[in-house]
């Protein structure tokens, strides 16, 4: 899945999100498909903020889009530098639009489009291969300039065991699949409230 940012640096320990409620899930999928809809009419984003303060919160989310069943585009980012309604606004059109493994989303696929997020917890750099929970912890792996990142779902769709699921990571990044094994690789772990349209 796609995704920008630089990774967290050690001493730097971000605060955990808040927990959504179910009324904070449902107007940020709201907002990520009225952005997509405003976009692709208008090339605009929708002006106003959200009065809900779980909202107006920093935190890192990822955005994936469905069509028919099909992957359509996913796009995150780890920093926690936006507030969560306007990273989700902004993410939902990059995945709509700027996913580089699809063509951008037309105006009657938009309609057709189911929208899931993922809210990240700030990662934390792995032990060790015990240290993962598959189906709880997304994984990103980092060496040099070289990063790739899965969301925690992925492995349980693809019924991956931990030690695949960190071979696939590394994969993402560019790099071995043992490449989690080597000093020079950095291992982090995060967990993700995930909810999506029914």
């Amino acid at each position: 899945m796609s995704e920008q940012s630089e990774p967290a640096a050690d001493d730097m320990e971000a605060p955990e999100p808040a927990p959504l409620d179910e009324q904070d899930q449902g107007e940020l999928l709201r907002i990520a498909r009225i952005a997509v809809k405003q976009w692709l009419l208008s090339g605009t984003l929708p002006p106003g903020k959200p009065h809900r303060a779980t909202l107006l919160q920093p935190a890192s989310v990822f955005v994936t889009i469905h069509v028919e069943g099909s992957l359509r585009g996913c796009i995150g980012r780890l920093e926690a530098d936006l507030p969560l309604y306007r990273a989700v606004m902004e993410l939902a059109v990059s995945a709509a639009t700027r996913d580089p493994r699809f063509l951008p989303l037309r105006a009657e696929e938009a309609r057709e489009a189911r929208f899931e997020l993922s809210v990240l917890s700030p990662s934390r750099r792995v032990a060790g291969a015990e240290a993962i929970a598959v189906g709880t912890h997304g994984l990103v792996v980092t060496r040099g300039h070289r990063r790739g990142l899965l969301l925690p779902q992925v492995a349980v769709e693809h019924r991956w065991d931990r030690e695949t699921f960190l071979a696939e990571t590394c994969r993402k990044a560019g790099l071995p699949p043992e490449a989690w094994r080597e000093d020079d690789t950095l291992v982090e772990s995060f967990t993700a409230q995930v909810f999506g349209e029914r």
